[in-house]
């Protein structure tokens, strides 16, 4: 047995319990409790605190080992848990756990019980004043409340055990904080918008104490045990709490370079109840977004925000010669600099989940604090030369704010929604000015979104007004989340990462494969804008060069009757202002996004492609079902039905190479909700990038129209033999069911034909095979002249012949290339 004195330990196995162990090891025989009995060098016995048997078992084992004296019992061992709730740990573990321990001691020979407490117990200052010893013992939440409540225990079991109270500080060192100084470090340095926001007084701040220092509290507590009798309550920590506004504004300078951090302070009620909001709503994907962490800020802490620890350290003095060497002000630049050096490594130790970019960043083969600055030089020059957008829509703003006097808006709905929208509309421009808030920037999207809305809501009979609205309401969308830099997409994203897609040979998301789609929508708005002019009242005729109306209303030509029949006002709201609306913002939304939005802004790419082809293959479907259900025809929705048809094959692309993207990361591990819808990087790099406009014009328009589409023969004369059912009413003096499927059947081959035009979606061509198939059975269906049917046969096996041929495919599509069959 060891001549030096005996130390126990409990809580030996963690990580305070170690650094005390090793400081005291050279003069004591360190001895440790704790849950585990591995990965140290001296011996740990275990123990369930909370559990009386197994106390009395343990320290029996330590008996036979060791012998019944010990110079110093270190009680280190305790629950802590940060949600405010009063868990039943606390009174099992630090209030029945210490009751246990000091109970089974009493048959030892204890020359000194040392409670590792905390300075929380004392009812809090106010800044300017300082607490001691004999402040008022007020815990203010369920942890200190069980640190007091085990003292308590203590004084009742120790007997003539003496006892030392060190009630510490918030320890820190290098490279770990108390849990509220880690994370407040986090938000600044991830600029988290709660990073600016504080409920309490921004003067008030609580006292930390070093690593080093609090072990040698520790150390000297131990060295001068004889000097302590009864009961002795020392407070240890650095005398001054820099206050939560100061350490803000120094935290600010050393991780961004920015003296003055800004910091609002919010009403303790109103802080309270979004950290409760956020608290109940972050389990709605946890996993996909961020890992599940719950948020840090709990209500409790919003109350307790303005509690001041600043402390009289004189009895540490006295008792102990103990002096801090270390503050926490001189420590912040290496605090600020381990963080800086290995950002993953930090986060570890410090137990907070990571933003994403961190890992992201790693596993790229990036350094990721190197990657986090370039982005923010990046963005804040890119911001500052855009700022013009933002201050221009701040005009649109006032424009829309008077405007309803201005035109003499007279329906009170439309009136008062437009002084809101532009009172928002200037508010959220103003605070996009700050390249941080990207939020702000979507929020001027969405008051767009509806400004370009409630004109037809509303029925509106002012067609300035509707016209003052749609053109303002798509010029600030488009300035508002259209202008660099690109919002909303992760740092990864943004830094790194090609503009191909792996395995192709050509980059979707170019403005030459975009201009196509966007000029052909704008034909399908004016359009759409033309026909809802005449469904508001605000045109009396439209034009109609070729289809008469119905014999029942030989007042209007074809197309007034389709668009005020009974299946265009089944909807609540003008339907051409609906499809004006979705052409509207597929124009707007075709402008936003960088070269490389494919993997960058995946979920616009899908919203994009999602108002193209299935809405696209909704309106034709109307343009299907005017004859048969209404009977007659509008040449102008056949125009917008023939622009749809032919945007779809060139939305097709970039819409695979998103989906190929989002799955290509969620197989390598990525949450894929994450990546939807912020974006990552993938795989190959980015390479030279270059202007698709400094070709010639031969060039660029060759690049804007056969860019991953291209008509082989086959379909071209498939397409003219679909075409050629549309006019049998003509050629073969077609009526009724027949004709009504001649109709449907040339529609839906020219969809096929417009689909498969892409080659990516070439295998779609033997969907006419069905529809050959249906062509020749119709006359035999239907009853058709003996012409009528040769001629149906013909056309049905011509469908069917040329669907086998796949024609050329000149591009690649990485992995989907094979299934171009």
């Amino acid at each position: 047995m060891s001549s030096k004195p005996i130390v126990l330990i409990t809580g030996a196995a963690g990580n305070l319990g170690r650094s005390l162990a090793g400081a005291l090891s050279d003069r004591y025989t360190i001895v440790g409790l704790d849950r585990s009995t591995s990965g140290t060098d001296y011996p740990l016995f275990e123990v369930d605190l909370s559990d009386e048997k197994s106390v009395r078992e343990a320290l029996a084992q330590f008996r036979q080992d060791h012998g019944g004296e010990i110079a110093s019992v270190l009680h280190l061992a305790a629950f802590f848990d940060f949600s405010g709730e009063d868990k039943p740990q606390y009174r099992a573990v630090n209030v029945e756990g210490s009751r246990n321990l000091v109970r089974a001691l009493r048959d030892f020979d204890v020359e000194q019980f040392v409670y590792s407490g905390t300075m929380l117990v004392h009812a809090p200052g106010r800044p300017g004043e300082r607490i001691d010893e004999t402040t008022p013992i007020e815990p203010g939440w369920a942890y200190p409340k069980s640190k007091a409540q085990a003292e308590d225990a203590i004084r009742e079991e120790r007997g003539n055990m003496p006892v030392v109270f060190l009630h510490l500080a918030g320890v820190y060192d290098e490279k770990t904080s108390v849990p509220t100084f880690a994370h407040q470090i986090a938000r600044i340095y991830e600029r988290d918008f709660q990073s600016h926001l504080y409920s309490g007084d921004t003067d008030a701040g609580q006292a930390m104490v070093h690593r080093e220092d609090m072990i040698d509290a520790f150390v000297r507590t131990v060295d001068r045990r004889r000097r302590f009798e009864g009961e002795t309550v020392i407070l240890v920590g650095e005398e001054d709490a820099i206050g939560y506004a100061d350490l803000q504004d120094r935290l600010g300078c050393l991780l961004h370079g920015e003296d003055d951090w800004a910091t609002i302070r919010m009403p303790s009620a109103l802080a309270g109840a979004g950290a409760w909001a956020q608290d109940k709503a972050e389990p709605i994907v946890p996993d996909a977004l961020d890992g599940g962490e719950r948020p840090f800020i709990q209500p409790f802490m919003t109350r307790m925000a303005s509690d001041h620890y600043a402390l009289d350290i004189t009895r540490a003095r006295n008792l102990l010669a103990w002096e801090p060497k270390h503050s926490l002000a001189n420590d912040l630049p290496a605090i600020v600099s381990a963080l800086k050096e290995d950002p993953a490594a930090w986060y570890l130790a410090n137990k907070i989940n990571p933003p994403p970019f961190v890992e992201e960043a790693r596993e790229a083969g990036r350094e990721p604090e190197a990657l986090r600055a370039q982005y923010e030089v990046t963005r804040r020059e890119q911001h500052a030369g855009s700022r013009w957008a933002h201050f221009t829509n701040m005009a649109l703003g006032l424009w829309i704010m008077v405007q309803p006097v201005i035109v003499e808006v007279t329906e009170p709905p439309l009136f008062w929604a437009e002084v809101v929208l532009g009172a928002a509309l200037i508010l959220f421009a103003f605070l996009s000015l700050s390249w941080q808030l990207t939020w702000a920037r979507w929020a001027q999207a969405g008051v767009a979104a509806l400004l370009m809305a409630v004109p037809f809501l509303f029925w509106t009979e002012n067609p300035a007004a509707f016209l003052s609205d749609t053109l303002v309401g798509a010029f600030v969308f488009g300035l508002a989340v259209g202008t660099r830099p690109e919002p909303g997409t992760s740092i990864l994203a943004s830094m790194t990462g090609p503009d191909v897609p792996p395995g192709w040979s050509y980059n979707p998301s170019t403005w030459t494969q975009r201009i196509p789609i966007i000029f052909l929508a704008l034909i399908g708005l004016l359009v759409a804008r033309y026909l809802t002019a005449y469904q508001l009242g605000h045109i009396s005729s439209v034009w109609e060069p070729f289809f008469p109306g119905l014999p029942e209303d030989p007042t209007k030509n074809g197309t007034e009757a389709i668009i005020t029949s009974s299946v265009s006002e089944a909807f609540p709201i003008p339907d051409a202002a609906l499809g004006g609306y979705t052409y509207a913002l597929e124009i707007v939304t075709g402008l936003v996004g960088s070269r490389a939005r494919w993997r960058t802004m995946p979920w616009l790419v899908f919203l994009f492609g999602l108002m193209i082809a299935p809405l696209g293959v909704v309106s034709i479907l109307f343009v299907i079902i005017q004859p048969v259900m209404i009977g007659t025809w509008a040449t102008l929705t056949l125009i917008g039905a023939a622009a749809m048809l032919i945007q779809i094959p060139y939305s097709l692309d970039e819409l695979l190479a998103t989906l190929q993207f989002v799955r290509r990361r969620s197989r390598a591990g990525r949450p894929w909700l994450r990546v939807f819808l912020f974006g990552d990087t993938d795989e190959g790099s980015r390479g030279e990038r270059k202007d698709e406009f400094d070709q010639g014009p031969g060039a660029v328009l060759r690049d804007m129209w056969a860019g991953g589409v291209n008509l082989p023969w086959n379909l071209v004369l498939a397409g003219l033999a679909g075409l050629s059912l549309l006019f049998t009413r003509l050629t073969f003096d077609a009526e009724g069911a027949m004709a009504d499927a001649d109709h449907i059947i040339g529609f839906l081959a020219l969809t096929v034909v417009s689909v498969a035009a892409a080659e990516v979606a070439r295998p779609a061509r033997y969907l006419l095979i069905p529809l050959g198939l249906a062509q020749i059975a119709t006359p035999f269906l239907f009853g058709a002249e003996t012409v009528h049917t040769v001629g149906s046969v013909v056309i049905g096996v011509a469908l069917i012949a040329l669907s086998f041929r796949r024609g050329g495919i000149y591009e690649r599509y990485g992995s989907w290339t094979r299934f171009i069959v």
